[in-house]
Protein backbone atom coordinates (compact mmCIF):
# COMPACT_ATOMS: atom_id res chain seq x y z
CA UNK A 1 0.00 0.00 0.00
CA UNK A 2 2.84 2.37 0.81
CA UNK A 3 4.45 1.78 -2.59
CA UNK A 4 1.10 2.24 -4.34
CA UNK A 5 0.49 5.48 -2.42
CA UNK A 6 3.88 6.82 -3.50
CA UNK A 7 3.15 5.92 -7.12
CA UNK A 8 -0.26 7.61 -7.01
CA UNK A 9 1.30 10.64 -5.34
CA UNK A 10 3.92 10.89 -8.08
CA UNK A 11 1.34 10.54 -10.85
CA UNK A 12 -0.88 13.12 -9.15
CA UNK A 13 2.02 15.54 -8.82
CA UNK A 14 2.83 15.14 -12.52
CA UNK A 15 -0.81 15.80 -13.40
CA UNK A 16 -0.91 18.90 -11.19
CA UNK A 17 2.28 20.27 -12.78
CA UNK A 18 0.91 19.65 -16.27
CA UNK A 19 -2.38 21.38 -15.44
CA UNK A 20 -0.56 24.43 -14.11
CA UNK A 21 2.06 24.54 -16.87
CA UNK A 22 -0.50 24.55 -19.68
CA UNK A 23 -2.19 27.68 -18.32
CA UNK A 24 -1.04 31.28 -17.94
CA UNK A 25 1.34 30.85 -15.01
CA UNK A 26 2.19 34.56 -14.86
CA UNK A 27 -1.48 35.39 -14.26
CA UNK A 28 -1.67 32.64 -11.62
CA UNK A 29 1.32 33.96 -9.68
CA UNK A 30 0.01 37.52 -9.94
CA UNK A 31 -3.28 36.42 -8.36
CA UNK A 32 -1.53 34.59 -5.53
CA UNK A 33 0.78 37.54 -4.88
CA UNK A 34 -2.17 39.93 -4.75
CA UNK A 35 -4.13 37.69 -2.36
CA UNK A 36 -1.20 37.39 0.06
CA UNK A 37 -2.18 36.93 3.69
CA UNK A 38 -5.83 36.79 2.70
CA UNK A 39 -5.29 33.19 1.64
CA UNK A 40 -3.70 32.42 5.01
CA UNK A 41 -6.77 33.84 6.74
CA UNK A 42 -9.01 31.71 4.50
CA UNK A 43 -7.00 28.63 5.43
CA UNK A 44 -7.15 29.36 9.15
CA UNK A 45 -10.95 29.57 8.88
CA UNK A 46 -10.82 25.78 8.59
CA UNK A 47 -10.69 25.73 12.40
CA UNK A 48 -14.42 26.61 12.41
CA UNK A 49 -15.70 23.48 10.58
CA UNK A 50 -13.21 21.39 12.56
CA UNK A 51 -14.92 22.46 15.80
CA UNK A 52 -18.31 21.49 14.33
CA UNK A 53 -16.90 18.07 13.39
CA UNK A 54 -15.45 17.71 16.86
CA UNK A 55 -18.86 18.36 18.38
CA UNK A 56 -20.43 15.85 15.99
CA UNK A 57 -18.01 13.17 17.18
CA UNK A 58 -18.29 14.20 20.83
CA UNK A 59 -22.06 13.61 21.03
CA UNK A 60 -21.53 9.94 20.14
CA UNK A 61 -19.37 9.22 23.16
CA UNK A 62 -20.96 8.27 26.50
CA UNK A 63 -21.03 11.20 28.89
CA UNK A 64 -18.89 9.50 31.54
CA UNK A 65 -15.90 9.12 29.20
CA UNK A 66 -16.47 12.08 26.89
CA UNK A 67 -13.42 14.37 26.46
CA UNK A 68 -13.94 18.14 26.37
CA UNK A 69 -14.80 19.89 23.12
CA UNK A 70 -11.30 21.36 23.05
CA UNK A 71 -9.74 17.90 23.32
CA UNK A 72 -12.03 16.56 20.59
CA UNK A 73 -11.19 19.53 18.33
CA UNK A 74 -7.48 18.85 18.83
CA UNK A 75 -8.10 15.21 17.94
CA UNK A 76 -10.01 16.14 14.74
CA UNK A 77 -7.22 18.57 13.82
CA UNK A 78 -4.57 15.87 14.12
CA UNK A 79 -6.75 13.28 12.34
CA UNK A 80 -7.30 15.58 9.37
CA UNK A 81 -3.61 16.51 9.35
CA UNK A 82 -2.51 12.89 9.12
CA UNK A 83 -5.08 12.06 6.44
CA UNK A 84 -4.39 15.26 4.52
CA UNK A 85 -0.59 15.19 4.37
CA UNK A 86 0.51 11.58 4.76
CA UNK A 87 0.08 8.67 2.28
CA UNK A 88 -2.34 6.75 4.51
CA UNK A 89 -5.42 6.45 2.22
CA UNK A 90 -7.47 8.43 4.77
CA UNK A 91 -7.26 5.59 7.29
CA UNK A 92 -4.12 6.45 9.24
CA UNK A 93 -5.80 9.48 10.74
CA UNK A 94 -8.48 7.28 12.31
CA UNK A 95 -5.82 5.05 13.86
CA UNK A 96 -4.07 8.09 15.33
CA UNK A 97 -7.43 9.40 16.59
CA UNK A 98 -8.06 6.12 18.40
CA UNK A 99 -4.70 6.41 20.14
CA UNK A 100 -5.42 9.98 21.20
CA UNK A 101 -8.83 8.97 22.59
CA UNK A 102 -7.12 6.27 24.63
CA UNK A 103 -4.58 8.80 25.90
CA UNK A 104 -7.51 11.03 26.88
CA UNK A 105 -8.92 8.23 29.03
CA UNK A 106 -11.63 6.81 26.75
CA UNK A 107 -12.02 3.03 27.02
CA UNK A 108 -11.20 0.80 24.04
CA UNK A 109 -14.77 -0.16 23.10
CA UNK A 110 -16.39 3.32 23.05
CA UNK A 111 -13.28 4.81 21.41
CA UNK A 112 -13.27 2.32 18.54
CA UNK A 113 -17.06 2.31 18.21
CA UNK A 114 -17.28 6.11 18.08
CA UNK A 115 -14.68 6.17 15.31
CA UNK A 116 -16.43 3.69 13.02
CA UNK A 117 -19.88 5.20 13.66
CA UNK A 118 -18.55 8.73 13.14
CA UNK A 119 -16.92 7.58 9.90
CA UNK A 120 -20.17 6.04 8.61
CA UNK A 121 -22.21 9.14 9.44
CA UNK A 122 -19.49 11.34 7.94
CA UNK A 123 -19.77 9.51 4.61
CA UNK A 124 -23.56 9.81 4.77
CA UNK A 125 -23.52 13.53 5.62
CA UNK A 126 -20.95 14.27 2.94
CA UNK A 127 -23.11 12.42 0.44
CA UNK A 128 -26.09 14.59 1.36
CA UNK A 129 -24.01 17.77 1.27
CA UNK A 130 -22.54 16.96 -2.14
CA UNK A 131 -25.98 16.13 -3.57
CA UNK A 132 -27.17 19.50 -2.26
CA UNK A 133 -24.22 21.14 -4.05
CA UNK A 134 -25.14 19.37 -7.30
CA UNK A 135 -28.74 20.58 -6.99
CA UNK A 136 -27.59 24.15 -6.41
CA UNK A 137 -25.22 23.95 -9.39
CA UNK A 138 -28.07 22.83 -11.65
CA UNK A 139 -30.28 25.61 -10.26
CA UNK A 140 -27.56 28.17 -11.01
CA UNK A 141 -26.22 26.96 -14.37
CA UNK A 142 -28.67 24.38 -15.68
CA UNK A 143 -27.88 20.69 -16.34
CA UNK A 144 -24.13 21.06 -16.96
CA UNK A 145 -22.20 17.88 -17.77
CA UNK A 146 -20.18 17.73 -14.57
CA UNK A 147 -23.37 17.79 -12.47
CA UNK A 148 -24.65 14.59 -14.06
CA UNK A 149 -21.31 12.80 -13.70
CA UNK A 150 -20.95 13.69 -10.04
CA UNK A 151 -24.58 12.75 -9.35
CA UNK A 152 -24.09 9.28 -10.82
CA UNK A 153 -20.96 8.80 -8.72
CA UNK A 154 -22.72 9.92 -5.55
CA UNK A 155 -25.77 7.73 -6.15
CA UNK A 156 -23.47 4.74 -6.70
CA UNK A 157 -22.18 5.33 -3.16
CA UNK A 158 -25.62 5.04 -1.54
CA UNK A 159 -25.77 1.21 -1.42
CA UNK A 160 -22.14 1.08 -0.26
CA UNK A 161 -22.85 3.45 2.62
CA UNK A 162 -25.98 1.50 3.54
CA UNK A 163 -24.00 -1.76 3.49
CA UNK A 164 -21.26 -0.23 5.63
CA UNK A 165 -23.79 0.79 8.29
CA UNK A 166 -25.64 -2.54 8.17
CA UNK A 167 -22.40 -4.48 8.56
CA UNK A 168 -21.49 -2.38 11.59
CA UNK A 169 -24.85 -3.05 13.20
CA UNK A 170 -24.54 -6.76 12.42
CA UNK A 171 -21.37 -7.15 14.50
CA UNK A 172 -18.53 -6.47 12.07
CA UNK A 173 -15.60 -6.77 14.49
CA UNK A 174 -16.70 -9.98 16.17
CA UNK A 175 -17.38 -11.73 12.86
CA UNK A 176 -14.04 -10.74 11.32
CA UNK A 177 -12.13 -11.64 14.48
CA UNK A 178 -14.00 -14.96 14.66
CA UNK A 179 -12.76 -15.87 11.20
CA UNK A 180 -9.22 -14.89 12.14
CA UNK A 181 -9.47 -16.88 15.36
CA UNK A 182 -10.42 -20.02 13.44
CA UNK A 183 -7.45 -19.51 11.14
CA UNK A 184 -5.22 -19.05 14.22
CA UNK A 185 -6.56 -22.21 15.91
CA UNK A 186 -8.26 -20.36 18.74
CA UNK A 187 -5.32 -18.23 19.81
CA UNK A 188 -7.19 -14.89 19.49
CA UNK A 189 -9.64 -15.29 22.36
CA UNK A 190 -8.56 -12.03 24.02
CA UNK A 191 -8.95 -10.06 20.79
CA UNK A 192 -12.36 -11.64 20.23
CA UNK A 193 -13.51 -10.37 23.61
CA UNK A 194 -12.42 -6.83 22.68
CA UNK A 195 -14.19 -7.14 19.32
CA UNK A 196 -17.42 -8.24 20.97
CA UNK A 197 -17.31 -5.22 23.30
CA UNK A 198 -16.72 -2.88 20.34
CA UNK A 199 -19.70 -4.38 18.52
CA UNK A 200 -21.92 -3.94 21.58
CA UNK A 201 -20.77 -0.33 21.93
CA UNK A 202 -21.45 0.35 18.23
CA UNK A 203 -24.96 -1.11 18.45
CA UNK A 204 -25.63 0.92 21.59
CA UNK A 205 -24.58 4.11 19.77
CA UNK A 206 -26.86 3.41 16.84
CA UNK A 207 -29.76 2.91 19.27
CA UNK A 208 -29.21 6.45 20.61
CA UNK A 209 -31.15 8.12 17.80
CA UNK A 210 -30.76 11.57 19.33
CA UNK A 211 -26.96 11.26 19.30
CA UNK A 212 -26.94 9.86 15.75
CA UNK A 213 -29.17 12.70 14.53
CA UNK A 214 -27.08 15.27 16.37
CA UNK A 215 -23.86 13.85 14.90
CA UNK A 216 -25.32 13.99 11.37
CA UNK A 217 -26.54 17.58 11.75
CA UNK A 218 -23.28 18.82 13.27
CA UNK A 219 -21.34 17.15 10.47
CA UNK A 220 -23.63 18.67 7.85
CA UNK A 221 -23.02 22.06 9.45
CA UNK A 222 -19.28 21.37 9.34
CA UNK A 223 -19.40 20.65 5.59
CA UNK A 224 -21.41 23.84 5.00
CA UNK A 225 -19.03 25.94 7.11
CA UNK A 226 -16.16 24.64 4.98
CA UNK A 227 -17.55 26.70 2.10
CA UNK A 228 -16.49 29.76 4.11
CA UNK A 229 -12.88 28.94 3.20
CA UNK A 230 -13.75 29.02 -0.49
CA UNK A 231 -15.70 32.28 -0.11
CA UNK A 232 -12.85 33.99 1.74
CA UNK A 233 -10.20 32.70 -0.69
CA UNK A 234 -12.18 33.94 -3.71
CA UNK A 235 -12.58 37.34 -2.05
CA UNK A 236 -8.82 37.50 -1.38
CA UNK A 237 -8.08 36.52 -5.00
CA UNK A 238 -10.24 39.35 -6.31
CA UNK A 239 -12.89 37.02 -7.75
CA UNK A 240 -15.70 37.28 -5.17
CA UNK A 241 -18.67 34.96 -5.50
CA UNK A 242 -21.78 34.38 -3.44
CA UNK A 243 -22.01 31.92 -0.58
CA UNK A 244 -24.14 29.60 -2.72
CA UNK A 245 -21.41 29.36 -5.37
CA UNK A 246 -18.82 28.75 -2.63
CA UNK A 247 -20.99 25.97 -1.21
CA UNK A 248 -21.27 24.37 -4.66
CA UNK A 249 -17.49 24.38 -5.09
CA UNK A 250 -16.85 23.02 -1.60
CA UNK A 251 -19.45 20.28 -1.89
CA UNK A 252 -18.21 18.98 -5.22
CA UNK A 253 -14.50 19.32 -4.40
CA UNK A 254 -15.07 17.28 -1.23
CA UNK A 255 -16.86 14.61 -3.28
CA UNK A 256 -14.04 14.41 -5.83
CA UNK A 257 -11.32 14.38 -3.15
CA UNK A 258 -13.06 11.56 -1.26
CA UNK A 259 -13.45 9.53 -4.45
CA UNK A 260 -9.70 9.94 -5.05
CA UNK A 261 -8.77 8.80 -1.52
CA UNK A 262 -6.06 6.46 -2.86
CA UNK A 263 -4.15 9.50 -4.16
CA UNK A 264 -2.37 11.24 -1.25
CA UNK A 265 -3.86 14.70 -0.86
CA UNK A 266 -5.86 14.11 -4.08
CA UNK A 267 -2.83 15.54 -5.90
CA UNK A 268 -3.68 16.50 -9.44
CA UNK A 269 -7.25 15.27 -9.11
CA UNK A 270 -8.22 18.20 -6.91
CA UNK A 271 -6.58 20.71 -9.27
CA UNK A 272 -8.44 19.23 -12.23
CA UNK A 273 -11.72 19.40 -10.31
CA UNK A 274 -11.17 23.07 -9.46
CA UNK A 275 -10.59 23.80 -13.15
CA UNK A 276 -13.81 22.02 -14.18
CA UNK A 277 -15.93 23.56 -11.44
CA UNK A 278 -14.41 26.98 -11.88
CA UNK A 279 -15.20 26.87 -15.59
CA UNK A 280 -18.79 25.83 -14.88
CA UNK A 281 -19.22 28.77 -12.50
CA UNK A 282 -17.51 31.38 -14.67
CA UNK A 283 -14.00 31.39 -13.18
CA UNK A 284 -11.13 31.58 -15.65
CA UNK A 285 -8.36 28.98 -15.46
CA UNK A 286 -5.79 31.10 -13.54
CA UNK A 287 -8.40 31.98 -10.88
CA UNK A 288 -9.50 28.35 -10.56
CA UNK A 289 -5.91 27.16 -10.18
CA UNK A 290 -5.22 29.95 -7.69
CA UNK A 291 -8.19 28.68 -5.67
CA UNK A 292 -6.72 25.18 -5.81
CA UNK A 293 -3.39 26.60 -4.64
CA UNK A 294 -5.22 28.29 -1.76
CA UNK A 295 -6.50 24.87 -0.67
CA UNK A 296 -2.94 23.51 -0.76
CA UNK A 297 -1.77 26.48 1.30
CA UNK A 298 -4.51 25.67 3.81
CA UNK A 299 -3.12 22.16 4.11
CA UNK A 300 0.32 23.52 4.96
CA UNK A 301 -0.87 26.29 7.30
CA UNK A 302 -3.31 24.10 9.25
CA UNK A 303 -2.23 20.49 8.81
CA UNK A 304 1.56 20.76 9.09
CA UNK A 305 1.28 22.15 12.65
CA UNK A 306 -1.22 19.33 13.30
CA UNK A 307 1.48 16.75 12.57
CA UNK A 308 3.82 18.61 14.91
CA UNK A 309 1.12 18.58 17.59
CA UNK A 310 0.74 14.80 17.30
CA UNK A 311 4.49 14.32 17.66
CA UNK A 312 4.48 16.57 20.73
CA UNK A 313 1.56 14.72 22.34
CA UNK A 314 3.28 11.36 21.84
CA UNK A 315 6.48 12.64 23.45
CA UNK A 316 4.65 14.22 26.41
CA UNK A 317 2.54 11.13 27.09
CA UNK A 318 5.56 8.85 26.75
CA UNK A 319 7.42 10.94 29.33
Amino acid sequence: MEKAARLFALLGLVLAVVLVAREDTSALWALLKTAGVGLVAAGLFHAVPMVANARAWQVLLPGATRPSLGAMARNVWIRESVNGLLPVARIGGEIVSFRILRLDGVRVAPAAASLVVDMAISILSQLGFSLLAVGLLVALKGPVGIAGQVTLGLLAMVPLVALFILVQRAGLFAKVTGLLDKAASGRLAGIMAHSARIDRASKAMYRRTGAITGCFLWQLLGWALGSGEIWLALWALGHPMGLVEALVIEGLIQAVSSAAFVVPGALGVQEGAFLLLGGALGLDAPAALALAAARRLRDLVVFLPGLVAWTTIRKVKAA
